[in-house]
């Protein structure tokens, strides 16, 4: 099963809960793509790799505060799991479901 999709996502960050749509356009052994959200807006997916049926890459976070996320995701049909690494916040953890 392909990993290139919508998917409605949420993170679980400090401040709570974060949903949001997640846009994944896959290319070969990379993909490119966004995480939007009415609080945070848009972050572009940067330096995608796909290995199977997981997805690594960054975002450069601009609200509430600059920092570059690194992000991985396992697909297991039309669910995602993973995490967020957010600097000295540790890790967050990431859910979703193909929209």
């Amino acid at each position: 099963m392909s990993v290139a999709g919508t998917w409605n996502v949420t993170t679980k960050t400090p401040m709570g809960d974060q949903a949001g749509t997640f846009t994944v356009t896959v290319d070969g052994d990379s993909f490119t793509g966004a995480i939007s959200n009415p609080m945070m807006g848009s972050m572009d997916v940067q330096n995608g790799k796909v290995s199977g049926n997981v997805l690594t890459w960054t975002m450069d976070m601009k609200v509430p505060m600059p920092l570059t996320l690194e992000c991985e995701a396992t697909v297991d049909g039309d669910t995602l799991n993973g995490s967020v690494k957010a600097g000295m916040f540790g890790s967050m953890g990431l859910t979703g479901t193909r929209g």
